[in-house]
């Protein structure tokens, strides 16, 4: 099991060179299931975790090794747009 954390900074522009800041961090826990080494190395062999965060792709053939997640699965996925869109202050866009 592992944790997949996205941290998010907004900035509202209130002046000429002043700012208000929002922050959030939106968590994502993975479960995965026992793999062996064959099946680790196969995986690796596939080229698919060689440019992933968390060597892996849930949206992908590492889905296979995810038993459970208990959270956001865009935030795995790589960002956490339900939440962004939740925290986002439309009416201070300028």
């Amino acid at each position: 099991t592992h944790e997949v954390c996205t941290g998010v900074a907004l900035l509202y522009r209130v002046g000429a060179n002043s700012f208000d800041e929002h922050v959030f961090v939106e968590s994502t826990q993975v479960e995965f299931a026992e793999l062996s080494q064959q099946l680790i190395e196969s995986y690796v062999a596939t080229g698919e975790p060689m440019d992933k965060a968390g060597s892996y792709a849930i949206q992908g053939l590492g889905a296979s090794f995810v038993r459970s997640i208990h959270g956001c699965y865009q935030n795995v996925v790589g960002f956490p747009v339900h939440r962004f869109c939740v925290e986002l202050d439309v009416s201070r866009l300028k």
